[in-house]
């Protein structure tokens, strides 16, 4: 039987969501519930696997199908149209009465709302940290958690997942993580891509046939990637770098001695290249073992034959009369792989 007290928790809720909304004013942030229709479009997700019945930590559930604008990020009422469900829902919770389970999305480590989003809020505002749920989880090639989940870096992962379907590294190498930052955007990818291009056109010019993607792209992160990220691994390199990642400092490595050699000509040295890097990117000074592996890093890069510098595989392409498919030369696979 409804009651007063139902009222008035429900004013209490309220109350914390404008207070909430006022500081968020003041701080400048952002704490709207996610929309499961924009993460669902951001990152192509399709297809679901029935979990069942389980118990679900209430911190994890980040967004709602269809009342995302009903509820803050804490799941507080924002609309006074809820007064009457949520007491009910409320007075319920009081006697413990038993609730059917909610119905959640789920992908990586965080669920949104399909069904029970006023359950979900009460029980946030009473305190309860697990709700029963029927869980219906989502096939994602990236792995999500909470913290992906902003406005920067879900465009982010949205960038790695479409660079994941274009090259299927997560099938051909389980267990790759690169994960470039929210400062490079879909920019990083598009070089990363560049890359395995150039790649791909010079197996084919030293093996004289036509290399196929797949092919392309796992001699590049074996046989490239791989073994730069191996030695920034172990000499500690990304120490310098703090709030980056292997994929930044192997794309910024490689990248920078490319620009300082337009710039300045091909005699830049790999070690003159290291310490512009570092001066210009580097939080604190590092060890002198460190500034040996990254000029081994781009004496291994030197050794590739330079492979990713699309200026280079252009004038190439022109000497031999041109390359206008995937398969002759880089420029046509990078086309190919924006489409």
């Amino acid at each position: 039987m409804l009651t007063s007290q139902d009222t008035l928790d429900f004013r209490r809720a309220r109350t914390k969501s404008l207070l909430r909304r006022l500081w968020a004013m003041l701080a400048r942030r952002n704490i709207a519930l996610l929309s499961w229709d924009e993460v669902r479009a951001r990152l192509h997700l399709c297809g679901f696997v029935h979990r069942g019945v389980q118990a679900v930590p209430l911190k994890q559930i980040v967004g709602s199908v269809g009342r995302y604008r009903d509820f803050d990020d804490a799941f507080l009422p924002l609309r006074d149209h809820s007064l009457e469900r949520w007491r009910r829902i409320n007075c319920a919770f009081r006697s413990e009465r038993c609730l059917p389970p909610v119905q959640l999305y789920k992908v990586g480590e965080v669920y949104f709302v399909l069904d029970g989003n006023h359950r979900v809020s009460v029980a946030r505002e009473h305190g309860a940290a697990f709700i029963d749920a029927e869980v219906f989880e989502a096939i994602a090639h990236v792995p999500v958690t909470r913290n992906d989940l902003d406005a920067e870096r879900l465009s982010q992962l949205g960038a790695y997942n479409a660079f994941l379907e274009r090259t299927r590294l997560d099938v051909l190498r389980p267990g790759q993580a690169i994960r470039l930052t929210h400062a490079d955007g879909y920019d990083g990818y598009a070089r990363l891509l560049e890359h395995i291009a150039v790649h791909r056109y010079f197996m084919g010019v030293e093996q004289k046939r036509a290399v196929s993607e797949k092919e392309a792209v796992v001699d590049w992160f074996d046989n490239v990637y791989q073994p730069i990220v191996e030695a920034i691994r172990k000499e500690g390199i990304l120490a310098a770098f703090p709030e980056r990642t292997e994929a930044d400092l192997y794309l910024w490595l490689v990248d920078h001695w490319h620009y300082l050699k337009e710039a300045y000509g091909d005699k830049v040295k790999p070690e003159e290249a290291a310490q512009s890097f570092a001066a210009q990117f580097g939080k604190r000074a590092m060890r002198s073992s460190t500034w040996q592996t990254i000029r081994s890093v781009l004496e291994a890069v030197k050794a590739q034959g330079q492979r990713w510098f699309m200026r280079q595989a252009r004038e190439q392409g022109a000497a031999q009369g041109g390359a206008t498919s995937p398969s002759e030369g880089p420029a046509g696979w990078v086309m190919a792989a924006s489409k």
